[in-house]
């Protein structure tokens, strides 16, 4: 910092301690570190059913939710006591009747303002709602060194599951 940026840092920093009460005053700006995390959380609207679905997808996996397939990654959020700022890396592909994929999105979304960077199409709507599982964390890891869930994603999926997509007819 030059020495114009420090002098007016300290004045502020003067003030507020001043104002406050408070003897500590830190030399620098307070800066959170983010978070990388394992798992992003989205949620998703049919809009035909009217129906609203929350799923997890583990970074680098690919879950689908009717006729889009939605990848993940990187999640990245803020410390608990921190402002929240949520944000992930997602690419969204979009099964197209003939079978073929097309992707329709991949950008930044952001947890805290769903409508900036939301998938919108025209049957379905995608949002990321938040992240989990924070790497490096020993909660990350289940017992026996296995990932939490890996059997369940073995299990088959009911018929009545909005991830299950449905087939259309044209009349």
């Amino acid at each position: 910092m030059a020495n114009h940026q420090k002098s007016a840092f300290g004045r502020r920093c003067q003030i507020l301690a001043a104002a406050s009460g408070a003897a500590l005053c830190l030399a620098g700006s307070a800066h959170a570190d983010r978070i990388e995390n394992g798992v992003a959380v989205f949620s998703a609207l049919d809009k035909v059913t009217a129906r609203t679905s929350k799923f997890e997808v583990p970074l680098n996996s690919t879950v689908q939710f009717g006729a889009l397939k939605v990848t993940p990654r990187v999640c990245y959020s803020r410390p608990p006591e921190e402002q929240p700022k949520t944000t992930s890396f997602v690419e969204v592909d979009e099964i197209q009747l003939d079978g073929q994929e097309k992707r329709i999105f991949a950008g930044w979304m952001l947890a805290e303002s769903p409508g900036l960077n939301a998938v919108e199409h025209p049957v379905f709507d995608v949002w990321l709602t938040a992240c989990e599982k924070p790497k490096g964390t020993i909660a990350q890891h289940a017992p026996g060194g296995e990932e939490p869930g890996a059997a369940a994603g073995d299990a088959p999926m009911p018929e009545d599951d909005p991830f299950t997509p449905r087939r259309r007819v044209r009349r």
